[in-house]
């Protein structure tokens, strides 16, 4: 059994503290870590918002999120009440001067020994801004450390002026770029599955991957982010940082170490390899989709374009035929594949092996093996494996998953991915989160194909609510005699 090992104190400052992300993700995690005994009793997590609030009304609204959002946390409210006594709020315009932060320093004062974080839960135009302030009131620290939310930019040019800006506060020892995706468990068991077991990494590259599909769908639709998500679309809000992270780890050699430089280095190598998809690829290796109305699990659901109030030709799906030029992977199409409005709500990398080289036992002993990771809603790991079916009469063969549930596996509640990132934050440890090199490689790539899509133009293809994304798509992966992975 995993043990619960507590952290160093730490001051956590949250910037957007009344935003969506803090309320539904960042504190419940906070809470849990808490009640798991990982948080010291001399840390606080010091709220920072526009809002006209209180230290009292802001707990109280801590507590009613609570209540939505992780209604399971607390069973001792005892104990939720000890947790609420770390919260404090401190009223503050992010872009006033630094003279007006001078509530925030005097809360910080009293914390002078605790490792110092700035989160920063804001929309990305903020954050130069928010390092600058928090540089000039002189509140960075040598134990200071700060945390940037996806997006980074919406394309090279901006995500390397957010950089620059926040470089000159926070080094890069100390900047903390997060993707929620990386701290999930599944995610990190690809690693230890490829590197701590002999059965899987010998058969780990084109001698015998057919291919790998990775797929992020959503069920929801654009949520009340109509106005950034018009502007971003879903290669720059989904591909760019969470799929891409996930194709590195899949596609990655073996790091020298666990060492966070050492893992971050061989991202970025997997990336720099990924082939470019220019103007005259693009047509046959992408697809681009926009959900109208249809029905999501029985309800009726609205197109974008009536969420969003307007005609639109921002994507809300995308399918990506990527191929990573090594020679590990040469030839190993990767197929990448996001979408809002979809059937049902999953995460899922499948790598799909190629079928044995004699069929000795007919065509249903030529199923080819196929592991899959799935990330949410249920995490855990299936390999299909070939299996003689059981009973008199004949020998008959079908594919039966090895199961490995992580509910079922693991009986107690494990850490869901916020709350790892957070604490891992408080310790230091860089490993799962994003260097600048990553991040401007990963643009760098999403460019070029963001530029091959405007040179050829034309809208996204529709598809309905409730769906697995446009015909195309299918027609995308069919073309190379291969199909989605769809389970029902």
């Amino acid at each position: 059994m995993a043990e619960f090992i507590p952290v160093p104190a730490f001051d956590l400052v949250v910037f957007g503290a009344t935003g969506d992300l803090s309320l539904r993700k960042l504190f419940p995690a906070l809470l849990h870590r808490f009640l798991d005994g990982q948080i010291p009793a001399q840390s606080r997590i010091i709220g920072v918002a526009r809002g006209d609030l209180d230290t009292a009304s802001f707990r109280a609204l801590v507590h009613e999120s609570r209540g939505r959002f992780a209604p399971d946390a607390c069973v001792d409210e005892a104990k939720c009440a000890a947790f609420l006594e770390r919260v404090e709020y401190v009223r503050l315009d992010a872009g006033a001067p630094a003279e007006a932060w001078s509530g925030l320093s005097r809360t910080l004062a009293d914390g002078a020994d605790n490792v110092r974080i700035f989160y920063l839960s804001t929309a990305p135009s903020l954050f130069v801004t928010i390092a600058q302030r928090v540089g000039e009131a002189g509140l960075a620290n040598e134990h200071a450390r700060i945390v940037l939310e996806k997006p980074i930019g919406r394309d090279l040019a901006s995500s390397r002026a957010i950089n620059d800006g926040v470089g000159r506060v926070f080094d890069e020892r100390h900047t903390f770029r997060i993707d929620h995706y990386l701290g999930k468990e599944t995610v990190q068991n690809l690693l230890v599955l490829r590197f701590a077991n002999m059965l899987i990494e010998p058969v780990w590259s084109r001698a015998t991957i057919d291919h790998v599909q990775i797929t992020v769908a959503e069920e929801v639709g654009v949520e009340g982010r109509g106005e950034y998500y018009d502007k971003s679309g879903a290669l720059r809000d989904m591909v760019q940082n969470h799929l891409l992270q996930l194709l590195c780890l899949v596609a990655l050699e073996s790091p020298n170490s666990m060492d966070a430089d050492a893992i971050r280095t061989e991202k970025l190598k997997v990336l720099s390899a990924l082939r470019r998809i220019g103007p005259r690829e693009a047509p046959a290796k992408t697809v681009r989709g926009q959900y109208c109305a249809g029905l999501v699990q029985g309800k009726s659901a609205p197109g974008y374009s009536e969420e969003v109030g307007k005609a639109s030709n921002t994507e809300t799906f995308v399918a990506i035929k990527a191929e990573i030029d090594t020679w590990r992977w040469a030839g190993v199409p990767f197929y990448l594949r996001t979408g809002k409005r979809m059937g049902a709500r999953r995460s899922e990398i499948v790598v799909q092996f190629k079928p044995p080289p004699v069929a000795m036992f007919g065509a249903e002993g030529a199923n080819a093996n196929r592991l899959v990771l799935r990330l949410q809603p249920d995490e855990g790991v299936r390999l299909w494996l070939n299996v003689k079916e059981p009973g008199p009469g004949g020998l008959h063969v079908r594919p039966v998953p090895l199961n490995l549930s992580f509910a079922d596996a693991f009986t107690l509640r494990y850490p869901d991915a916020y709350e790892r990132l957070l604490m891992d934050v408080v310790r230091g440890n860089l490993s799962l989160f994003m260097r600048r090199d990553e991040v401007d490689a990963a643009w760098s790539w999403t460019d070029g194909l963001l530029g091959a899509w405007a040179e050829i133009g034309g809208a996204p293809h529709p598809y309905a609510a409730g769906g697995n994304g446009p015909t195309q798509s299918a027609l995308l992966i069919d073309r190379d005699g291969r199909a989605w992975w769809d389970p029902e």
